[in-house]
């Protein structure tokens, strides 16, 4: 029986919501940057599914189309290629805070070429790694 293919979904149980979760991440996570992005990120528990959050900064982009389309661009890059934190050891618990910190609006090629490259880093860290730039 051929493996049943990935559904490139974001489900509400994949989305980072909670202030309390965020406020650890950006308190105590770890993170690294990959210009336009900033990457923050931390493991909860040993289980539940990979969470992701995207932010756009309001002094970069004054009106909440940009910030908002700039967040939206984020998603669709992030649920296109996410099957890369499923199938690595480092996806069960892990809590991720994408922040755009470009000045320019990007375009979907951009985001998507960048987002793949965040994943790639992120499948290959571990629990214990220290963040790979201050």
């Amino acid at each position: 029986m051929p493996p049943t293919p990935h559904k490139h979904t974001f489900s509400k149980a994949e989305r980072l919501k909670s202030r309390k979760q965020i406020d650890a991440l950006f308190g105590s996570g770890k993170s690294f940057a990959q210009y336009p992005f900033r990457v923050f990120y931390r493991w909860e528990s040993q289980e539940g599914l990979p969470q992701a959050g995207v932010g756009a900064s309001k002094r970069n982009f004054k009106r909440a189309v940009d910030r908002n389309r700039i967040k939206r661009l984020i998603r669709e890059g992030y649920r296109l290629q996410k099957q890369v934190l499923y199938q690595s050891q480092a996806g069960p618990g892990l809590r991720v805070f994408i922040l755009y910190t470009g000045k320019d609006l990007p375009s979907f090629d951009q985001v998507l070429e960048k987002m793949g490259v965040i994943l790639q880093k992120l499948s290959r860290l571990t629990r214990d790694e220290a963040p790979t730039t201050p």
